[in-house]
């Protein structure tokens, strides 16, 4: 019997897009996420509270990169058209802002993209903590950060990983230190500091006064499949002199852009205690395991006092060879082991080229 929740990484940021293969094709090509966990179509039953009361179909898959970090969960209304924004989200917009990525060698990813004429809208940048940075966008607009984090789980021919971490906008940093800093555990923090900051000028919304707080964790991940997705960030941002606007104010979950911040858990009974008691329950709980096509576990949502969605999945199967029925069999694992890292490298079974 678990007694408490134990955080194995950030397994996918939710990409809200208007055709999933379109932009499958994409980051498998540009990014690198090539290796297909699940996709499905079909109905999202439970996530009323963030889809307008309504169930609502949709398209979505799971992919991920070998070299290591979090995947993206790349989602489509098909029941409805999906809603752009019709203004940018800027520096201090409350929501999922940027997503970082993770990238071994900086500079030569950065020639890579400039090779690959992406829309790189910054040159390298020095962070307040000296980290190498750059960003780029997507051709949807959403905004990815690529830092310097050396740790590649499986080499391939890409230069970068995958899911690093995400700024996330804010209006009260001290409420959202609750979920951040203490719920989810990255307990160190790396700088805290208020100013127009440089390194942000290529971003919209840079002329502006922010206080920004990077959080990290001081301790390794540990669970099934912490090895790969390794370790993150959290950058806060709140503006100083205004309160932003929501990314999603106007629109729903799921309409383009990104929609949720994913944790892999393990425990997600003592979790659903916990955010209780600090004044976030769950405001989605699939209850027992469900199935995503060719994956099942449990998830659950809860959303910061801005109330940007955040979702747990406690993952008890992942298919590795459907035709003869090979499925990673997660549950009950100590959530202090990982699986074994020959185990997990199998994923690369699943890489799709387009």
């Amino acid at each position: 019997m678990i007694d408490k929740k134990y955080i194995t990484g950030i397994q996918q940021i939710g990409v809200g897009v208007e055709d999933v293969d379109k932009a499958f094709k994409w980051y498998n090509q540009n990014f690198g996420m090539d290796v297909v966990a699940f996709r499905e179509k079909a109905v999202a039953q439970l996530m009323l509270p963030y889809t307008g009361g309504e169930k609502r179909e949709r398209y979505a898959m799971l992919a991920l990169n070998m070299q290591g970090g979090g995947g993206f969960e790349i989602w489509q209304h098909t029941g409805k058209k999906p809603q752009p924004w019709s203004n940018a989200p800027k520096l201090g917009d409350l929501g999922i802002f940027i997503v970082k990525m993770k990238t071994s060698q900086i500079d030569l990813a950065y020639s890579d993209f400039q090779k690959k004429n992406l829309n790189l809208i910054s040159e390298i940048l020095i962070s307040p903590s000296g980290q190498k940075h750059f960003f780029v966008q997507d051709p949807y607009g959403n905004i990815f950060q690529f830092i310097d984090q050396r740790e590649v789980f499986y080499k391939t021919e890409t230069y970068n990983g995958g899911v690093a971490g995400a700024i996330i906008g804010v209006s009260d940093m001290q409420k959202a230190l609750t979920i951040y800093q203490d719920i989810l555990e990255y307990d160190q923090i790396v700088y805290d500091e208020t100013a127009v900051f440089a390194d942000l000028t290529p971003l919209k919304g840079s002329e502006h006064k922010v206080r920004r707080v990077l959080l990290k964790h001081s301790q390794p991940r540990t669970g099934s499949f912490a090895p790969m997705l390794g370790p993150t960030s959290i950058e806060l941002v709140q503006l100083i002199d205004t309160t932003g606007t929501p990314i999603f104010g106007g629109r729903m979950w799921g309409d383009p852009g990104f929609i949720h911040l994913c944790f892999d858990v393990i425990g997600i009974d003592p979790l659903r205690k916990e955010v209780k008691s600090k004044g976030f329950p769950f405001t989605v709980d699939s209850a027992e395991s469900f199935d995503m096509g060719e994956a099942a576990g449990h998830f659950a949502y809860i959303s910061d006092p801005d109330n940007t969605p955040i979702e747990f999945v406690e993952t008890h199967r992942l298919p590795i060879i459907k035709k003869i029925g090979w499925n990673m069999n997660l549950k009950g694992r100590s959530p202090k082991k990982s699986l074994p890292i020959w185990m997990i490298k199998t994923l690369r079974w699943k890489r799709e080229k387009v």
